[in-house]
């Protein structure tokens, strides 16, 4: 079976197409959501400069010295700053205990929505919710802030055509999405020159894993890397094109939808040329709904061919044990049935 990435164009989405113009883009999204998971995206409306910004900014600070970088890192409990390499385990965050346990060797760097950026909520709880963390380079605040509320807008504007697609009212997802987990995590793979890649267990860049939310909006370089796991358990390289950007949904999309659509397990193994792992960049928007919606799965995609596979829990929850894996090095128990896929792949 060959695995295809499909593209879809969201201009009509994005500059005000037709009725008909919309309703394509939407069937075009319904299929690939039902066969994939994944979507390259044209179209997003996302500038030139904005982008560039945003790879100028994390190229400054990832060249940083690695202990200036570490005065930057956070408790595993809140979901910004610093993360170096090997000190994480996404695997976990599905509570697969894998060979690669605490070897992604992966750094990164988190933003994400804090709760001033919700005025009108009166309280929302922390570290759910929590200030940025933002280092001393000069224009980094600004170029990241000017990337991730493109993000964030593109985000929004695939909810809206989740909606039309899944036939759902027009603001279902404005109403669980009002003071949305918005996390921004900018990613470098590499290692520092002179470090022994032989290390303990196979070498993973980042993982295989789920995520969490709704939808992520990922840039990332045309470099390759990134695999995605197809339907016949095979892992599969996936590159943007020019000018595109990727999509994939989240397990809260997946567990509203019964699995009609699906969170599609991922991973980034490291292209070693000559002993060398080529540089890679990465910036995912991970858009996750407020952390008090309950997750029901939707009326429509139950029946009886088709019982309803979760049980209620809210954002908030299925979040918590996901990063309790993934940061905090803790199997999480309640990924039973994506713990099943990552053990079905081939890589096992």
């Amino acid at each position: 079976m060959s695995f295809h990435v499909p593209t879809v164009d969201i201009t009509p989405y994005v500059t005000g197409g037709s009725p008909e113009e919309r309703a394509d883009v939407a069937r075009q999204i319904d299929e690939a959501c039902r066969t994939v998971g994944f979507i390259q995206i044209t179209g997003h409306g996302i500038a030139d400069a904005v982008i560039s910004g945003l790879t100028d900014a994390m190229d400054r600070f990832f060249a940083l010295d690695l202990e200036a970088k570490k005065a930057y890192r956070t408790p595993p409990s809140i979901n910004r700053g610093y993360s170096p390499p090997k000190s994480e385990s996404l695997s976990l965050s599905l509570g697969v205990e894998s060979a690669t346990r605490m070897n992604d060797f992966f750094e990164a760097f988190n933003v994400g929505a804090g709760e001033a950026d919700y005025p009108h909520m009166p309280s929302l709880p922390q570290p759910d919710y929590a200030e940025n963390v933002w280092p001393d380079v000069d224009g980094f605040e600004a170029q990241v802030q000017a990337y991730f509320a493109e993000a964030g807008r593109v985000a929004r504007v695939m909810t809206r055509i989740f909606a039309d697609a899944l036939g759902l009212d027009a603001d279902f997802f404005d109403r669980v999405t009002d003071h949305s987990l918005d996390v921004m995590r900018m990613n470098n793979y590499a290692l520092p020159a002179g470090t022994d890649i032989r290390l303990d267990g196979e070498l993973m860049g980042m993982g295989e894993h789920t995520d969490y939310g709704i939808v992520t909006i990922l840039w990332a370089d045309q470099v390759r890397g990134l695999q995605v796991l197809g339907a016949d358990g095979s892992w599969n390289d996936v590159s943007p094109a020019d000018d595109a950007l990727l999509i994939n949904l989240g397990d809260v999309t997946a567990r509203w939808t019964n699995e009609r659509w699906m969170s599609t397990l991922h991973r980034v193994k490291p292209p070693i040329v000559d002993g060398t792992i080529e540089r890679r960049r990465s910036a995912a928007y991970f858009h996750d709904g407020n952390v008090d919606a309950l997750i029901t799965t939707l009326p429509s995609c139950i029946d009886a061919q088709h019982p309803d596979l979760y049980e209620p829990i809210t954002v908030g929850e299925h979040i918590a044990a996901k990063l309790a894996g993934s940061r905090a090095g803790r199997a999480n128990t309640s990924a039973a049935r994506e713990s099943a896929r990552v053990l079905a792949s081939q890589r096992y």
